[in-house]
C-alpha cells in the first residue's frame, strides 16, 4: 500500500476515533449533570477544533500514534459519582496523584479526579480545592493556600465552582469578615467572602501566555466554628464560547435562572461588606429584555426578605431608587443593586420610570413597599452589587438579594 493512502486511513481512522470519543464523553456528561449542559458543549467544539487543527498538522507524518490527537488533560469528564475529572491516559492517572473514577474518551481512557489542599499547586483541568480532613470539616486558626498553574499558554479565565462552602460568617454589627475569608490573588479582582457560597461560582481573569499563578487562600480564625469546602477550578481556553464576558465575576447562561449575592440567606445569612462585582447574564439568541423578580420567601404568606440591602430589615422597608429619572441624587449610594434602566415589567415603555439603582428592603423599580418584577432592555443584561464598610446603626440584618431572572423574547416594537 503507497505510504499517502495508508496516512489518508490512519488519518480518518484517529479523527473519527477522537470526535467520536468526545461526542461519548459529552453525552454522558448531559446524562450526569444537565446543568453543565452549555458549558460542556461549548468544551466538546473547543476539543474538537483542537484535534482538527492537530490532525491538519500531522498530515505528512507517516505514523500516528492512537492518541496523538486527543489532549490530555485538558477536558472535563463525569465520573459515575456526579463528580468531574480529567481524562488522562489509563496508566497516567495515579502517577499524577489523580483518583481513577471511571472510563472517559470512549474508554480509552480514564476520567481522573484530582483533589489538593493547602500548600498545594495544581495544573490539571477539573481539580477540587478542597479543607484539610476533607470530607470531615476542620476547625483552628490558620492559613490554606492553593497555587493554581495553568495547564497551556492558551487559558485565559479560571471559573470557581464552589461546589460546597462553608466557613464563619461575618461579625454582626458591619458584616465584615473578620474572622474567616476567602480570597484570590493575582487575577482579576474578586471580593473578599465568607459565611456560605454553596452553589455559587467566580471567574477570574488568568491574562494571556503564561502569566502569574492564582491562588486561593483559605483564612481561618476565632472561635470553633465546623469549616469545609470543596472548589472545582475549570481551565478556560482564550477562544471558548464559554469564556466569560471581561469584567464580569459571575457569568451566566440560559433563558431563565437564579441570581444571589454570596452569603444569603433569607432567615439567617448577612449581607457581606465591601462587595464591589458585576454578574453577567448571556444574552441568547432572539431575547432582547429581561425580567427580575424577587425569589420567594422561605415562609409562605409571609414577607419574603430576599430583597434587604439597606435600612432596618426587621420592619417592612420599602423600595429605594437612586441614578434614574426619578430616584433621588442621595438614595442608594451606600449599599445598592445596579439594574441598567429597570422599570416594572407589566407597563406600557413610556408610563414607567427608568431607574438604575436598586436598595432598600423591597425590589421595586419605584420607592414602594410592595414588590414588582422589574424588566431591563440594555444588553448585555448585566448587574453590579456594591456595598460599603459600614451597616450599623441605620442598617440592621440585611440579607443582600435573590432574584430570579426570565429573558424575554424579542417582538417587532423592540
Amino acid at each position: 500500500m503507497p505510504s499517502s493512502v495508508w496516512r489518508y486511513l490512519v488519518d480518518g481512522f484517529h479523527e473519527k476515533l477522537v470526535l467520536v470519543a468526545l461526542v461519548q464523553t459529552l453525552v454522558t456528561h448531559l446524562f450526569v449533570h444537565p446543568a453543565a449542559a452549555n458549558v460542556l458543549q461549548e468544551e466538546f467544539r473547543a476539543q474538537r477544533s483542537l484535534a482538527s487543527r492537530q490532525i491538519s498538522s500531522r498530515r505528512d507524518t507517516r505514523f500516528l500514534p492512537i492518541f496523538t490527537v486527543y489532549q490530555w488533560g485538558q477536558g472535563l469528564c463525569s465520573a459515575a459519582s456526579g463528580e468531574y475529572g480529567s481524562c488522562q491516559p489509563n496508566n497516567e492517572c495515579v502517577l499524577r496523584g489523580g483518583i481513577p473514577a471511571g472510563p472517559c474518551a470512549g474508554g480509552y481512557g480514564t476520567c481522573c479526579i484530582f483533589m489538593a489542599s493547602c500548600g498545594g499547586v495544581v495544573r490539571e483541568n477539573g481539580t477540587y480545592f478542597v479543607n484539610p480532613n476533607h470530607p470531615d470539616s476542620t476547625d483552628g486558626t490558620g492559613s490554606c493556600q492553593l497555587t493554581i498553574l495553568k495547564m497551556h499558554p492558551d487559558i485565559c479565565q479560571v471559573r470557581l465552582d464552589f461546589d460546597h462552602f462553608s466557613l464563619n460568617g461575618p461579625e454582626i454589627v458591619n458584616h465584615i469578615c473578620n474572622t474567616d475569608q476567602f480570597l484570590v490573588s493575582g487575577g482579576s479582582p474578586a471580593p473578599t467572602i465568607c459565611g456560605s457560597a454553596t452553589g455559587e461560582h467566580m471567574y477570574i481573569d488568568a491574562g494571556m501566555g503564561q502569566s502569574n499563578p492564582i491562588i486561593l487562600t483559605v483564612i481561618t480564625s476565632g472561635p470553633s466554628f465546623p469549616r469545609s469546602w470543596r472548589v472545582r477550578i475549570s481551565q478556560i481556553p482564550c477562544g471558548a464560547i464559554a469564556k466569560a464576558d471581561q469584567g464580569c465575576l459571575q457569568y451566566h447562561t440560559g433563558v431563565s435562572g437564579r441570581v444571589k449575592s454570596f452569603n444569603f440567606d433569607p432567615l439567617s445569612g448577612r449581607q457581606l461588606s465591601n462587595q464591589d462585582y458585576s454578574i453577567c447574564i448571556r444574552t441568547e439568541r432572539n431575547f432582547c429584555s429581561i425580567q427580575y423578580t424577587a425569589c420567594p420567601g422561605a415562609v409562605p404568606g409571609n414577607r419574603s426578605r430576599t430583597f434587604t440591602l439597606s435600612g432596618n430589615s426587621n420592619s417592612v422597608v420599602q423600595a429605594m431608587v437612586g441614578g434614574g429619572t426619578q430616584g433621588s441624587p442621595n438614595s442608594c449610594t451606600n449599599d445598592w443593586l445596579m439594574v441598567p434602566c429597570a422599570k416594572i415589567a407589566d407597563r406600557l415603555p413610556m408610563a414607567s420610570t427608568c431607574e438604575d439603582k436598586i436598595c432598600g428592603g423591597t425590589f421595586n423599580a419605584e420607592v414602594s413597599s410592595v414588590e414588582r418584577t422589574v424588566v431591563s432592555t440594555i444588553r448585555p443584561f448585566r448587574l453590579a452589587f456594591h456595598t460599603d464598610s459600614i451597616e450599623a446603626p441605620t442598617d440592621v440584618d440585611n440579607r443582600g438579594f435573590c432574584l430570579d431572572y426570565v429573558q424575554q423574547p424579542c417582538t417587532s416594537n423592540k
